[in-house]
């Protein structure tokens, strides 16, 4: 199921696998980074996530005073969550964001409870996350129908 209703991002929740996939959404505001991802939290928990993929590829730079009230307000919630798996898809590429994530995961380090994993590729994230299930073909061909083209 692909969800929209998060500025910013979107989503793919498959409940069979207890995954979440999240991509940031090109031209979204990211003066509402703080708010969306408050409200991912929320979805989170709600939806009860044990497996999150996050893309990090398609999240512009982060600003440092975003990267301080994520490690100051967000990461202490994520890791509270029951996760068993995180996945960070991040193309070598990405430093500035590469070394952020670095410095917020051992902030948290000491408090997290799942396991954590880089992919320089979403295909193999999810092929890991899913343990190399049948479903994945269909959850690539919903992904790759979030956007509908105009008639």
């Amino acid at each position: 199921m692909i969800i929209r209703y998060i500025p910013n991002f979107c989503l793919q929740h498959d409940p069979s696998f207890k995954v979440l996939r999240l991509e940031w959404v090109a031209l979204s505001n990211p003066q509402l980074l703080r708010t969306s991802a408050q409200q991912l939290l929320a979805l989170l928990r709600q939806l009860e996530v044990r497996h999150l993929l996050l893309d990090m590829n398609s999240l512009p730079d982060l600003q440092l005073t975003d990267q301080e009230w994520l490690g100051t307000h967000w990461m202490p919630g994520l890791v509270a969550l029951d996760l068993e798996r995180l996945v960070l898809v991040i193309d070598s590429h990405r430093v500035h964001n590469q070394l952020a994530v670095d410095a917020l995961h051992d902030l948290v380090h000491p408090a997290i409870r799942f396991s954590s994993h880089y992919f320089a590729d979403v295909a193999s994230a999810l092929d890991w996350l899913t343990d190399g299930s049948e479903r994945l073909p269909a959850l690539a061909a919903e992904w790759d129908a979030r956007y509908p083209v105009p008639a």
